[in-house]
């Protein structure tokens, strides 16, 4: 069982999309600090602070050293796939973030888009929302397909304030 003070460090971990997109990046692939802060264009300094982080709360593991192209040392890095089972509180600023930054540049033809609006009981919205979680997570604890295709969802449920 976790302490306080390590579900409030994974909680922290979980609070940066730059770190939301890191876990995302290694869930199929193992990739090295420098292949993360390409991919993310940022300083590899500052991907391997989040790198730190994640491997510290348990979100990434270093895989064994291996030698790169001009024989340096480098550590590839995989999601551990913890982070789909940790609740966050307030997450969805975050995570609306982190989505809007993994959309930035895709054409509007490259992003599929369900919207619906629904007048439901409280009870009916819980129903709803357990059995998106339920089919969501069957497919999110599969073992990655080697031939498939990475893909996001991104779900979303508020109150629609417009029309009371």
């Amino acid at each position: 069982m976790a302490t306080d003070e390590e579900l409030q460090a994974r909680a922290r971990a979980l609070s940066s999309p730059i770190r939301l997109r890191i876990l995302r990046l290694c869930l199929h692939k193992s990739r090295t600090n420098k292949e993360i802060a390409d991919l993310l264009d940022i300083n590899p300094a500052t991907s391997l602070h989040h790198v730190r982080t994640l491997l510290a709360t348990g979100y990434l593991d270093a895989e064994p050293a291996r030698r790169g192209n001009r024989g340096a040392k480098e550590v590839p890095y995989r999601s551990t796939r913890m982070s789909w089972g940790t609740k966050l509180p307030d997450a969805a600023p975050v995570l609306l973030e982190t989505f809007l930054q993994e959309i930035d540049g895709l054409a509007p033809n490259e992003i599929q888009v369900l919207r619906v609006g629904l007048k439901l009981t409280e009870a009916d919205q819980r129903e709803l929302l357990e059995r998106i979680k339920d089919v969501v997570s069957d497919y999110a604890l599969r073992p990655a397909d080697e031939g498939g295709v990475a893909t996001s969802l991104f779900v979303a449920h508020h109150l629609d304030q417009s029309a009371n």
